[in-house]
């Protein structure tokens, strides 16, 4: 996830340090420097980071101490000095302190974060009390140290110290300060004589440090951290986690990485350790490992993901599910599945040039990710379901009726925090002529060498995107998203056709004006065949944007349960120009549904008879679903019955 990285890593934010190793020639793309790119006031994804820099992140510093993740770590430094004290929650707390601290990592190279100073000196100040003399630091093992290193399938303690090399790592790019990356490096040190070459395989059940490895080499320039980062690849698959409950898929322990034919297991584990390979591919240019990548994504994004972006249809192990299996109501949808789904088509994108990767990274962060918080900032999701019934017996703590403020497992906000503090380093690229590549569109100022380019955009909820270019710009490439069903290009006011190769607009003599009109229209989706959970309803969808039906927006008397919506007599009138108002300002879109009569005593009555006869018609509005659960408890459904 460093700003600083020729491809980001983990919640990423991309540059090339001066002494990281340039790897541009296995990047079409590359990431602009971190402070290139300031988002405008009153946009959706500006909007969005500021509400995590002046809420979420004071939040998140709030809950280390409620929750034990900062008690734990002084436990361990009390240890240290013959004291101690209770261990509390998931044994992987400390990475909760370690993402929070890389979150105002990147806040620190983008806004004032004095008034969290105080915070980050006493927690590296603590960190450094804790950790051992011969480099190690886990606030879990600390009170059983004969247990160290002894339980790689479930420990975590690998992947609590990629979060830890990720953390210093921001810190020390952003605001040159590398006390934390120190801590860290001591810790890898220790990693990489406890697991020489030809010694056990140094293989985390939970992948994670791969992409913190690379990116510790790109900033050190020191080869051995890819050399370890390597064998943790090339080393996984060989069943060394050992036999469990979940099988060697939860793990991403079944075959060796560049035989797997497609995605499978824990969904988090899996995309983390995808991210991590497209990071090692970039540096050794491993065809086999390319090539597996892309069996990955396509049976995720053709066979294995919602209409939101979000991915993971099992609660049991957090896990996908069989090609279609694919049910609304019980989604798991965990929040970090689509961070990870940002992160894997972040890095695709960069190697490979290709719209996909960019209109899947956007699906996923304005559905996946964005509906996982509460307007506030301080409200999350861990699943985010597609239905949620009126009725429900009991409730689960990854199912919720409402957006809670943390969790046990509290690896969603923390990780949130991370992203959005780097949310603006996404949005666009260079090349290797120079040229500028717009991938997300929201009002920003963007600072190249020889230019300045100004967007100014309503996107997602407006089509018309306006980009004002000052200085000397050798092309610009604006991306036509695969939703869009037509376009307009404008050069200083007048019309212009431009090849559309790729999914980019190439201009190669840019005016001080450039206009992209994509038409936007409300339109209804109908599911694969074989999702069966799904079939027979319909989704909307406006841009990038899915939308929910709420119960808030029904009829008093009629419950979400019994809508069912006529496409063929009143096709989406598309209100968009409407407000939902309230808290919630955004647009809507309107369709006509007729509400059905309650269900008979009899649950399955015999084929054509008890068939109630429809309800009148209505219109109804619909929310994004990003923006479903800000108006108290009720049901939502984004698969809605067809009539």
């Amino acid at each position: 996830m460093n700003p600083d990285s020729t491809t980001a890593t983990a919640t990423a934010t991309p540059t090339a340090t001066p002494t990281a190793p340039r790897t541009r020639d296995r990047l079409t793309y590359s990431p602009l420097s971190f402070e290139a790119v300031t988002f405008a006031e009153g946009g959706m994804l500006g909007t969005w980071q500021r509400t995590n820099r002046e809420a979420s992140l004071r939040h998140c510093v709030e809950q280390l101490e409620s929750s034990g993740a900062l008690p734990n770590m002084r436990a361990a430094a009390d240890l240290k000095d013959g004291e101690g004290g209770k261990f509390r929650g998931f044994h992987f707390a400390d990475s909760d302190i370690y993402k929070v601290l890389e979150a105002l990592g990147w806040e620190a190279g983008r806004s004032d974060v004095s008034e969290f100073l105080p915070f980050v000196d006493e927690t590296v100040a603590l960190l450094k009390s804790a950790q051992q003399d011969d480099g190690y630091l886990n606030s879990f093992y600390a009170q059983t140290p004969e247990r160290q290193f002894s339980d790689l399938r479930w420990g975590h303690e690998l992947y609590c110290l990629g979060h830890l090399l990720q953390a210093g790592i921001a810190w020390a790019r952003t605001a040159g300060r590398t006390d934390l990356l120190e801590i860290g490096v001591r810790f890898a040190e220790l990693v990489e004589r406890t697991f020489p070459s030809g010694g056990r395989p140094p293989v985390c059940g939970h992948p994670e440090i791969e992409t913190a490895l690379m990116e510790l080499y790109r900033h050190t320039g020191e080869t051995r951290w890819l050399d370890l980062a390597r064998r943790m690849v090339d080393e996984r698959g060989r069943h060394s986690v050992g036999e469990d409950r979940f099988g060697y898929q939860y793990f991403q322990d079944h075959l060796p990485v560049r035989e797997v034919p497609g995605a499978t297991g824990h969904v988090v584990r899996q995309l983390y350790l995808a991210a991590g390979v497209a990071d090692l591919y970039t540096e050794d240019g491993d065809e086999e490992l390319l090539a597996a990548l892309n069996r990955i994504w396509s049976d995720v994004h053709f066979r294995k993901m919602y209409i939101t972006g979000g991915l993971g249809s099992r609660h049991r192990d957090e896990a996908f599910g069989d090609p279609f299996e694919l049910p609304p109501d019980r989604a798991y949808s965990e929040t970090c599945a689509a961070i990870s789904s940002v992160q894997f088509n972040w890095r695709m994108l960069l190697i490979t040039g290709e719209s996909r990767f960019a209109d899947e990274l956007e699906r996923a962060l304005y559905n996946g990710v964005a509906g996982s918080t509460s307007a506030t900032g301080t409200g999350y999701f861990y699943s985010n379901p597609l239905q949620v019934r009126t009725e429900r017996d009991g409730e689960h703590e990854q199912a919720p009726a409402g957006r809670v403020p943390w969790y046990d497992c509290a690896c969603c906000p923390p990780n949130l925090a991370r992203l959005l503090s780097s949310l603006h380093s996404y949005t666009a690229t260079t090349d290797d002529d120079g040229g500028l590549q717009l991938h997300l569109f929201e009002s920003a100022d963007i600072r190249l060498p020889n230019a300045t380019v100004a967007v100014t955009t309503g996107y997602p909820f407006d089509g018309r995107v306006r980009v004002e270019v000052s200085g000397s710009l050798p092309s610009l490439s604006l991306r036509v998203p695969g939703w869009a069903k037509g376009y307009t290009l404008l050069f200083d006011g007048a019309e212009r056709q431009v090849t559309h190769e790729g999914g980019y607009l190439r201009l190669s003599d840019v005016g001080s004006v450039v206009e992209l009109v994509l038409d936007m229209p409300a339109q209804f989706h109908a599911p694969h065949p074989h999702i069966d959970a799904s079939r027979g309803c319909l989704a909307v969808t406006r841009g990038p944007i899915v939308y929910a039906l709420e119960q808030a927006d029904l009829p008093d008397g009629v419950v979400i349960e019994d809508v069912v919506v006529r496409a063929s007599e009143a096709p989406i009138t598309g209100a968009v120009d409407a407000v939902v108002p309230g808290d919630l300002s955004v647009p809507r879109v309107t369709v006509s549904a007729a509400a059905a009569p309650p269900s008979s005593s009899d649950p399955y009555p015999v084929a054509g008879t008890a068939v109630p006869e429809s309800g009148s018609a209505f219109d109804v509005d619909l929310v994004p679903y990003f923006r479903w659960g800000n108006r108290g408890a009720g049901g939502m459904r984004v698969w809605i019955p067809a009539g």
